[in-house]
């Protein structure tokens, strides 16, 4: 007895071809610092009961907004393609300038925030003048800023720290002080959630929506890959490169506002280690998700991460000298991921978003 084999169903579209096993060392790039982040939080979790507070979540990440908002600047200008050096000076000026406002000249918290958002600025158009007129690397023109605003800081204030009671140059005191209201932009909550987190989450989303789904993020990234093919293509490269150090001014500022209003002094080291842990979070950024570009998203997770181990280590009662292991550590991991482990390479600058 003859036996029959059903053939394929034709359906007029030809084979179907096979769909491909997913590589685990691409899976491995795309979510692995993602595991790494939960691998530590799991374990601290598990191991120091007072890490499970509410109170030490919040605390944590309300140590975490400063950096983390002045990374959000240095990833703005990583999109185009720079590096602003100038984030850890500006964000100290910023505290320098909310002191002097409120403590020497006896002003509102207000009038000191608009005083600060505006140097930031001004700082920023600075950088963008250096950069896009005068055509000064970004690196280069950037570190001469930094330079410039740190020492500018100390000259109106005679090289001391800014504090209620301080003795001027013509022998008087110092009539104002830091103002409560000033002061709540540290201390306050919207509910149970600091007001610096709530700024963070606030800068976070925005900027993301500004890279992600603009017609502006696209041509910041697209300038970052290739300015002079942007260029051609009808991009006014200028105009956006100077957005984007303006914008990191801006940032670096608002982090200055919220470290002046966490010491409640113009402390003239303020500041001082805050561009290597930004550059760092922004860095670390770009491994996340396997994107091996800058990117909001991914700044705002290498912050929490690094938030995570520093409060976690510091509850295991280590040193404080083991802070920056810990920091190189994370950034070591990521840069593993972006350039040894991923098929597509990340690069310094970025690359145009799929």
């Amino acid at each position: 007895m003859a036996t029959t084999t059903m053939a394929p169903k034709d359906t007029g579209q030809g084979p179907v071809p096979n769909k491909p096993r997913p590589d685990p060392r691409d899976l491995l790039v795309k979510y692995g610092f993602i595991a790494v982040t939960v691998i530590f939080f799991v374990y601290f979790l598990a191991t120091i009961p007072a890490f499970r507070m509410s109170s030490t979540m919040f605390s944590m990440l309300k140590f975490t907004s400063v950096v983390a908002i002045a990374g959000l600047g240095v990833t703005v200008t990583m999109v185009v393609g720079g590096l602003d050096l100038s984030v850890g000076a500006t964000a100290g000026m910023s505290v320098t300038v909310a002191a002097m406002t409120m403590v020497i000249y006896a002003q509102q918290g207000s009038v000191a925030i608009l005083a600060v958002i505006l140097a930031g600025a001004i700082i920023g158009a600075v950088n963008a003048l250096l950069i896009v007129v005068l055509k000064i690397p970004d690196l280069l023109a950037t570190l001469a800023t930094m330079f410039l605003v740190q020492g500018l800081k100390l000259v109106p204030v005679d090289g001391q720290s800014v504090s209620s009671g301080l003795i001027l140059r013509d022998g008087t005191v110092a009539p104002g002080k830091f103002t409560p209201g000033f002061l709540e932009i540290n201390r306050g909550e919207l509910g149970p959630v600091p007001y610096p987190v709530v700024i963070w989450l606030v800068l976070a989303v925005a900027t993301w929506f500004l890279l992600s789904r603009t017609k502006w993020g696209r041509v910041m990234y697209a300038i970052g890959t290739n300015p002079e093919a942007a260029r051609l293509a009808g991009a006014r490269v200028g105009r956006y490169k100077a957005f984007a150090y303006m914008l990191s001014g801006i940032y670096a500022s608002i982090a200055g506002l919220i470290l002046a209003s966490r010491i409640g002094q113009g402390d003239i080291s303020a500041g001082n280690s805050l561009l290597l842990d930004a550059v760092a979070v922004a860095l670390v950024g770009t491994s996340v998700l396997g994107a091996n570009k800058p990117n909001a998203f991914g700044t705002a997770l290498g912050a929490i991460l690094i938030g995570i181990l520093l409060t976690g280590t510091t509850m295991m009662n280590f040193q404080y000298y083991w802070q920056d292991v810990v920091k190189g550590f994370v950034l070591l991991v990521a840069l593993v991921f972006s350039f040894t482990l991923s098929r597509r390479k990340a690069r310094f600058q970025a690359a145009v978003p799929l």
